[in-house]
């Protein structure tokens, strides 16, 4: 056998190795099927902008009888100007218009919130990912995240089978409703996993809330009717709001189907649950986002699982891109990667 071979042979065996110790830590495995899951999403769709972006600049070019310049990609793997820029130069960033973005300044002064009004482009970083969970109690293994689980609660839980956290199983064995069938996420999940960029807006009767993930918008009312007695099972639940003080508005949601999960590891409701958000705006540039879990069947009493999550105020301007899960990619990629169920690892 030629020695290439051979070492590629070694360098196969090493590796695999290596996936067999991480297979046997939960933990260690749920970041890397974290990353597997996230890489066709946050990836894959860059690329293809930047070559469709790419193959139309040519275009262009040629058409005007001008050399083609160097294509500059950003940070985020979108394509810039197509002017050529010095060695030193930081790079324009641009949106999805082409527009340039602009930064928000550093030093931005503190100033006064507006009263009883949170509308406004709001982002939070990448501190609504929930990866692990509810931010607030992340399922990393230790005790005081655990939350209060009756008997029926820790018998649901355990049905729960995600591909994230301590008991993360492979991709293709999951039965989380959002990846293996494509269903929405529900509330509260929409705050607790994936939670980005948020565009208020607001009416006379009620609030609506724009999520980048999925794009999917809710109502709030705020005309003064109370929640129905008995409600329609809804994806996204019935909420009502109002103003407890000139910065703080509470939201209060019930009515939510039962199907879906609380959080990204599975942590289990019933038709009974109760979703309290606290949005405070201290000032005019930040907004504070605190969600509450109260569901007696599922939990001894109720508890936080988003505890003061920071948005800052982004220009009118800004370019809330467009971030959506595909199910048929999801399915491709894990064909891809071998991690469907009838290839898993067996051995």
């Amino acid at each position: 056998m030629p020695k290439k071979v051979c070492k590629r042979g070694k360098w196969a065996a090493l590796v695999y190795a290596q996936l067999r110790r991480v297979r046997q830590n939960p933990v260690a495995l749920g970041v890397v099927l974290t990353a597997l899951i996230l890489s066709p999403v946050l990836i894959f769709s860059p690329l293809f902008s930047v070559f469709a972006h790419s193959q139309e600049r040519m275009a262009a070019s040629l058409a005007g009888g001008q050399g083609a310049s160097p294509l500059a990609v950003n940070a985020r793997g979108e394509p810039q100007s197509g002017a050529v820029q010095d060695q030193g130069e930081t790079p324009q960033e641009l949106d999805g218009w082409e527009r340039p973005i602009v930064a928000l300044p550093k030093d931005r002064k503190p100033a006064p919130a507006p009263r009883r009004d949170i509308s406004g482009i709001w982002d939070p970083g990448l501190n609504g990912i929930g990866m692990l969970g509810a931010k607030a109690m992340p399922d990393d293994g230790k005790p005081e995240h655990q939350p209060p689980y009756t008997p029926l609660g820790l018998q649901m839980l355990a049905r729960a089978k995600p591909n994230s956290g301590t008991r993360a199983v492979l991709p293709g064995d999951t039965n989380d409703p959002v990846f293996k069938y494509g269903d929405p996420q529900g509330t509260p999940r929409e705050d607790l996993y994936e939670l980005r960029t948020i565009q208020i807006y607001r009416s006379p009767q009620n609030m609506a809330i724009l999520y980048q993930f999925n794009k999917v918008w809710r109502v709030i009312w705020t005309d003064g009717r109370k929640l129905p007695e008995n409600p329609e099972p809804r994806w996204y639940g019935y909420s009502v709001g109002k103003w407890v003080d000139d910065y703080t508005f509470v939201v209060e949601t019930i009515g939510i189907i039962d199907d879906t999960w609380i959080d990204r590891i599975g942590r289990p409701h019933g038709a009974d649950l109760r979703v309290e958000e606290r949005f405070h705006r201290p000032d005019r540039d930040h907004l504070e986002l605190t969600v509450t879990i109260d569901d007696q069947k599922m939990y001894t009493k109720p508890w936080v699982a988003l505890d003061k999550l920071v948005f800052e105020l982004q220009p009118p301007s800004f370019d809330v891109r467009e971030m959506i899960w595909s199910p048929s990619q999801y399915e491709k990629y894990n064909k891809l990667m071998g991690i469907t169920p009838s290839e898993k690892d067996n051995h």
